[in-house]
């Protein structure tokens, strides 16, 4: 199954003819699934720390409807997102949003770990994710998604290993200069969870902020397969490599999940 890492971004107004020509090379090479960056549709919101109302929109809303047409009208399933409105409280997620092959939501889940930071004032345009991640099925692959700074707290990769995840999926939006640190996680959310990490980066500089760095693809081995800052690459998921990992340690090692919920039991304060 190949995988396809889109390092671009889709607003303004040729937005979604540039989505539907990457998404249709992505699929020239191969791909039956195309990862995009983090709130792709979208500029970068959390450059200032002044929400604005057009930039999130309500379940199904334009955005939505952008990312399931290109997914339809190509024939590729996408990994896109959002800032969703929740219609009920009116608070505001970090929404990724997987499309199969025809264009039907496959899946979403909401960012969880909000950096608060000079150039990402995230927590000034959204609310944190309140449930785990959970296995999706689209393109032929059963993944999850962790949103860029939900792979630094590498509980979700793990519980996404457990469920059975062949990759964990990173839309992503961070610094050049931050780029080794962020490898070395991925590198042991990959060994630990014996799933492909895929990570996909905004592609530079936004509002003053020095966005920019490699998308990213590790084996279940911990090994770099590729990292690249062209706006397309592709990766291979190969179950037969997934399955070696989790035979080998450390990947048999059993989880013990009742134990370390004992210990979590009280600290959602943390």
């Amino acid at each position: 199954m190949r995988v396809a890492l889109v390092s671009d971004v889709f607003f303004g107004q040729n937005g979604e003819a540039r989505l539907r020509q990457r998404l249709a090379d992505a699929k020239a090479r191969g791909s039956s699934l195309a990862v995009l960056p983090e709130i792709p549709l979208n500029p970068w919101s959390p450059a200032t720390s002044t929400p604005r109302a057009e930039d999130a929109e309500p379940p199904g809303g334009p955005r939505h409807q952008i990312l399931s047409r290109c997914a339809r009208d190509v024939g590729i399933a996408v990994v896109g997102g959002a800032i969703v409105q929740d219609p009920s409280s009116g608070k505001r997620h970090n929404t990724a949003l997987v499309f199969d092959v025809d264009g039907n939501l496959a899946g979403i889940y909401r960012k969880v770990h909000l950096p608060d930071e000079e150039g990402f004032r995230e927590p000034c345009h959204y609310d944190p994710g309140d449930d785990p991640p959970a296995a999706i099925r689209a393109g032929g692959l059963t993944f999850g998604v962790q949103i860029c700074s939900d792979m630094n707290r590498p509980q979700g990769s793990q519980l996404l290993g457990a469920m059975g995840a062949m990759a964990i999926v990173n839309p992503r939006s961070t610094q050049a200069i931050t780029y080794e640190r962020w490898k070395l996680v991925f590198r042991a959310n990959a060994l630990t969870s014996t799933s492909y990490v895929l990570s996909v980066n905004r592609p530079g500089p936004e509002q003053g902020v020095e966005i920019g760095g490699p998308s990213i693809a590790v084996d279940p081995n911990g090994d770099v397969l590729v990292e690249s800052r062209d706006p397309l690459i592709t990766v291979d998921v190969d179950e037969g490599i997934i399955k070696a990992a989790r035979r080998r340690y450390p990947g048999y090692l059993a989880l013990f999940p009742g134990i370390y919920a004992r210990g979590w039991a009280g600290l959602d304060s943390v």
